[in-house]
């Protein structure tokens, strides 16, 4: 997925460094754990007959380049 906040990831991606992880998510709203649990969710309740090939999450922040985020001053 792209930018999900209120997890560990940015943590550990920045070695312990709160403060950095913090700057990730600035400014934006981005996705939660929730989010992407429901969508896996709504994924796995499919019938049988229904093959999901893609799921492609990101917050209306985040454009398709993970580069490109817009941030709310």
């Amino acid at each position: 997925p792209g930018l999900v906040g209120g997890t560990e990831f940015s943590v550990v991606r920045f070695e312990g460094d709160q403060s950095k992880a913090d700057n990730v998510y600035k400014g934006t709203t981005p996705l939660t754990a929730a989010d992407v649990a429901e969508s896996v969710f709504w994924a796995a309740s499919q019938p049988e007959h229904v093959n999901i090939n893609v799921i492609e999450l990101m917050p209306v922040v985040q454009s398709f380049s993970a580069l490109h985020i817009h941030r709310e001053s």
